[in-house]
């Protein structure tokens, strides 16, 4: 059983940068992939990032590719998000989700753990 509490979320301005990080419970954390994915109102939940087990692997939507970067902390049980060059088509809760599969092309339909997510608003 692994629990996933997300924080970091808030409101930026277009163009500002967050961090939003992802606590993981649990001693098995390193045994899982982890992502984070956001749903914008009206919208599907869709992947954004991906990380392997160790950290060697990441995988981006292409929509944030070079401006989000995933990152993971094994001996602190914790994922990161960090966001810059927000656009206001970033606005969504933002997910993060943990996969027993070392893969970093992580799908919503595959996750087997989710946290509740965090709010990100990008303001025009």
């Amino acid at each position: 059983q692994v629990q996933l509490v997300e924080s970091g979320g808030g409101l930026v301005q277009t163009g500002g940068s967050l961090r939003l990080s992802c606590a993981a419970s649990g001693r098995t954390f390193r045994f899982y992939a982890m992502g984070w994915f956001r749903q914008a109102p009206g919208k599907e939940r869709e992947f954004v990032a991906g990380i392997t087990w160790s950290g060697a692997s990441t995988h981006y939507a292409d929509s944030v590719t070079g401006r989000f970067t995933i990152s993971r902390d094994n001996a602190g049980n914790t994922v990161y998000l960090q966001m810059n060059s927000l656009k206001p088509e970033d606005t969504a809760v933002y997910y993060c989700a943990a996969d027993r599969r070392d893969s970093s092309s992580l799908q919503v339909n595959g996750m087997d753990y989710w946290g509740k997510g965090t709010l990100v608003t990008v303001s025009s």
